[in-house]
């Protein structure tokens, strides 16, 4: 592979890598709200005992689940463009094969 490819994946891969911390940091600030909402619902429907309280308790719960699902998500795409990151660096110092 030439140098000026393996450059411009470098950045695409840089730039991706970026884009995903940031977006990491949102959904890290976004989770702690929505998690302190479930918290919250939680209590409510132990206190109220009512079938409206614990709905919301399931729909704030869920939309918790699923932030945490999206996270480990993004976490793990985080780790593959490391790697590749990490990949395209070797192959730029040290050569091909």
């Amino acid at each position: 592979m030439h140098r000026t490819t393996i450059e411009r994946r470098l950045n695409d891969a840089h730039q991706r890598l970026a884009r995903a911390r940031s977006e990491l940091a949102v959904l890290d600030e976004q989770l702690v709200v929505v998690t302190e909402m479930a918290d919250d619902t939680r209590l409510r429907a132990l206190v109220a005992e009512t079938p409206v309280a614990a709905k919301e308790h399931d729909e704030a719960s869920r939309q918790a689940s699923a932030m945490l699902r999206s996270r480990q998500a993004l976490i793990e795409r985080i780790a593959e463009l490391e790697r590749r990151q990490d990949d395209l660096l070797e192959r730029l110092v040290v050569g091909p094969g």
